[in-house]
């Protein structure tokens, strides 16, 4: 542009020796204008390159933060992806909860009525528990109260056999025995010893055996006394009005023993007068011996067990 209006100058005043003066002010005014008009292009020519240059500058940090976005997007698009993943595992697990949670609920209700139902089962057992442990210190009070009423009553069945058996010492074994059997104290006489063959009538031998056994006995009232007869199977050779068999002998011979007792001095309302004759024969009735054997009067006397029987009643 400065080149082309320095080449004009000349030409302007080579021209000027040829041109009017208007002319050549309108020229100048031209000029003038024109470079007016070119400083003022360059002026805007050269606030445009700054714009371009900023633009640029700018264009090129647009794509430097675009690069750097994009670079961010992706690892963001990543993580967005890895997290909707563990949403939606962290969604199917708390379904999942929600499900088992309801299904747990009710065994966990389950359980708990379990658990009341035991800790009731556990009350109850404890209060029968306390109930027999205390049952269980009455049952051995009475225990020991049993033992020892026990061991005083076979001490005194022990003693009272002693007692028997020393004042029965004048009289042999083969016509009468003292025992103790199931606590109680068995006399045990031979017919020899009280009566004749088929009779009902004592000898004096018998009468003294059985007054000796009346001293003994008579002043202890806290006995009770079984008199039995027996006999053996044969039959009685002589019947009357009041003796038919061997049964009626029996008895008859027990009420005799027991009017002795009773007058010797044993009171009367301790004493049971009973006959079981051939019927509890102590061997069989095959022979002479045995059926001496069976010809026999009990005395059975046996301690009072009153207390014993209070005891046992409680239980």
């Amino acid at each position: 542009m400065k080149f082309r209006i320095l080449f004009f100058i000349p030409l302007f005043f080579l021209s000027s020796c040829i041109v009017t003066k208007k002319k050549f002010d309108d020229v100048l005014a031209q000029k003038v204008k024109a470079e007016g008009e070119l400083a003022d292009r360059t002026a805007q020519l050269e606030k445009a390159n700054a714009s371009i240059t900023e633009l640029n500058t700018t264009l090129e940090k647009l794509k430097q933060d675009t690069t750097e976005l994009n670079e961010t997007y992706r690892a963001t698009s990543k993580k967005l992806e890895g997290l909707n993943k563990e949403y939606d595992q962290l969604n199917a697990y708390y379904k999942n909860l929600l499900n088992n949670s309801g299904k747990l609920n009710r065994d966990l209700e389950q359980q708990k009525d379990q658990l009341l139902a035991i800790q009731g089962n556990l009350e109850n057992t404890r209060k029968l528990n306390d109930s027999l442990s205390n049952s269980l210190v009455e049952r051995e009070k009475k225990v020991k109260e049993l033992e020892a009423i026990l061991a005083n009553k076979d001490k005194a069945v022990k003693d009272l056999k002693d007692r028997i058996t020393n004042a029965l010492l004048n009289f042999k074994e083969n016509d009468l025995t003292v025992k103790v059997k199931n606590g109680k104290v068995y006399v045990s006489l031979a017919e020899q010893l009280l009566f004749g063959s088929g009779s009902i009538e004592i000898d004096s031998k018998g009468v003294m055996a059985l007054q000796q056994l009346a001293r003994a006995i008579k002043d202890q009232h806290d006995l009770q006394i079984m008199i039995e007869g027996h006999t053996d199977n044969v039959p009685i050779s002589k019947k009357s009005q009041y003796m038919q068999d061997n049964w009626d002998l029996s008895v008859i011979r027990a009420t005799s023993i027991t009017k002795i007792l009773t007058a010797a001095g044993v009171n009367a309302k301790q004493v049971t007068a009973a006959g079981k004759g051939e019927f509890s024969p102590l061997a069989t009735n095959d022979n002479a011996q045995n059926k001496q054997k069976n010809r026999r009067t009990e005395i059975i006397i046996t301690p009072n067990l009153d207390e014993l029987f209070k005891i046992l009643g409680t239980n």
